[in-house]
């Protein structure tokens, strides 16, 4: 343990500059007095490691100094080649450099490490995006990516969901983030911190001004926070609801996230048929009567009752067109072309 943090602060350092011994220490998660113990074990291994007192101090490599990646366990070796996953790096346009650095990379990896890789990328290959869709169309990619590295304003016109479906919106990108396969940027805007699907970005132009990232922003803490918030948008009732082993499983498949485990948690005792009643999260009775339909036979819906109403309403509809007296007199009457 005390090996692979003395690797950490030497890597830190080198890829940091200089860093205080209280930074060091919040980020390995240990007291100054443990970074200091550390510091002079690097001393006196001769690693050419300085440090300077005052508010401006803190511990620095000699200038040119590099260390190998001999300090790589096989694990972290192996994870650096399931990191970069090439779908996203394409479409930002960085395909060839994740190429180039990995190449680097295990060149620089002693053999058994190497071999180790290599088996990772051959036996291990990681398709974000979800069956039966599309690929996002992201001519605007790349432009956001720019404007999030070199914190530049843009102005956007951009395709909404609701009324009026196209505005203008002047952006301030702090990140990108890929859910699912889409790219969606976090930006500032009008005063507030708001997500746009990257898709959606109908055309763009870069500003000639520049912001300031809000130095406490996290981007993985806010999306943490929006996806939290976007299921408690989607959750705005629950259903009873009867399901059938193979309906419980396709649950997964469904838009409501949380449908499935919800059903899991909440399912009784299976009858002799192996149905089980269970509460799950709907959106609305719209959005719940096109899911429900999915899972045709499997689920059938005991309250609420509008919900229920509805299902029993189409199925009707359905039995009118389906039926066997309607499909015999569709026959006779195409003179019986389809037969």
């Amino acid at each position: 343990m005390r090996a692979s943090r003395l690797l950490s602060i030497l890597l830190l350092l080198q890829t940091r500059g200089r860093m205080t011994a209280r930074e060091l220490a919040e980020r390995l998660e240990v007291s100054v007095r443990t970074i200091y113990r550390d510091v002079e074990s690097l001393h006196a291994a001769g690693v050419p490691l300085y440090g300077d007192a005052g508010p401006s101090g803190g511990y620095q490599l000699l200038e040119g100094y590099r260390t190998r990646l001999t300090g790589l366990t096989a694990d972290e070796a192996e994870s650096m080649f399931l990191a970069g996953l090439p779908g996203p790096a394409a479409e930002l346009g960085l395909g060839s450099v994740v190429a180039a650095a990995q190449l680097k990379l295990k060149a620089a990896l002693p053999v058994e490490l190497r071999d180790r890789a290599e088996r990772v990328q051959e036996r291990f290959h990681l398709d974000a995006p979800s069956w039966y869709r599309e690929r996002d169309e992201l001519p605007f990619l790349p432009a956001v990516a720019d404007a999030v590295w070199n914190q530049r304003v843009i102005e956007v016109r951009y395709r909404r969901w609701e009324a009026p479906h196209l505005v203008t919106r002047r952006l301030e990108p702090y990140g990108l983030v890929v859910k699912a396969g889409r790219w969606y940027v976090v930006a500032g805007s009008g005063g507030q911190v708001r997500t746009y699907r990257v898709w959606m970005i109908q055309d763009l132009h870069p500003l000639d001004e520049h912001f300031t990232r809000p130095a406490d922003f996290d981007l993985a803490g806010y999306w943490r926070g929006y996806l939290t918030a976007f299921a408690a948008r989607l959750h705005q009732g629950e259903a009873v609801v009867r399901l059938s082993p193979r309906g419980l499983e396709r649950l997964g498949s469904l838009i409501t996230p949380g449908m499935e485990t919800a059903a899991r948690e909440s399912a009784g005792e299976p009858d002799a048929d192996g149905w089980v009643t269970a509460v799950v999260p709907i959106e609305g009775v719209d959005v719940a009567l096109g899911e429900f339909l999915r899972l045709g036979g499997e689920v059938e819906v005991v309250r609420p009752v509008e919900l229920r109403r509805r299902l029993a309403e189409v199925a009707a509809a359905l039995t009118r067109f389906y039926g066997e007296e309607r499909v015999s007199a569709t026959s006779s009457a195409s003179g019986g072309r389809f037969g």
